[in-house]
């Protein structure tokens, strides 16, 4: 017999409901004029909350992005894993992970980027940091299962490679030179590098 999960009390409830008020106001701001015209008193004023409020669930504006985009970024990998699993083709089939993470980064290219480069500098003792960090440990487990299908590879060359590609995926995504690509021609430029990675 199953027990009902104990209601909530109105402490956490407030504290729900704060979150989800800062991170709908973090997501409109950066979406409508990017992460680096926005400051976190307008975040916290769209919120209706005081600064001191808003640095309990967020240290930083930094962390702010992430706790907005990481669940974005889930999304993405969700939706591109389970197009890879339909894929029999090795290259078409790590492509599938990345296209969407490439979409997901690239809405709005400097929120994007900043993302990305705060997943690979940032303070990984910071929760939505580390949770960020964990996502991307899903991509390169998910690039792992896919160069390991065969059988052929080893779970520690496959774990290497996985490394290299996402290496290769961020930086494509992040560089300045493009920028001014659409996203297909960035998926295009990461298949090439991908392509003469995995020997095709």
């Amino acid at each position: 017999m199953q027990t009902e999960a104990p209601p909530i009390g109105r402490r956490e409830r407030n504290k729900q409901q704060k979150l989800e008020r800062i991170t709908a106001a973090a997501k409109e701001l950066f979406s409508t004029y990017g992460v680096d015209e926005v400051t976190t008193q307008q975040i916290a004023d769209r919120a209706d909350v005081g600064t001191g409020t808003l640095f309990l669930y967020a240290k930083s504006k930094a962390e702010l992005l992430l706790l907005v985009h990481n669940v974005k970024y889930a999304d993405a990998i969700e939706r591109g894993v389970s197009a890879a699993s339909r894929m029999p083709d090795q290259l078409d089939a790590v492509m599938a992970i990345v296209s969407p993470i490439v979409e997901c980064n690239r809405v709005q290219i400097e929120n994007g980027r900043t993302y990305l480069r705060e997943l690979v500098f940032g303070d990984p003792e910071e929760p939505h940091h580390s949770e960020g960090l964990a996502l991307n440990a899903r991509v390169e487990a998910a690039f792992v299962d896919v160069l390991r299908r065969d059988g052929r590879m080893s779970e520690t060359d496959a774990t290497h490679l996985a490394r290299a590609i996402s290496a290769v995926m961020f930086i494509s995504i992040t560089a300045t030179i493009y920028i001014s690509l659409s996203d297909d021609e960035v998926v295009g430029v990461i298949r090439d590098h991908v392509r003469v990675l995995l020997r095709r």
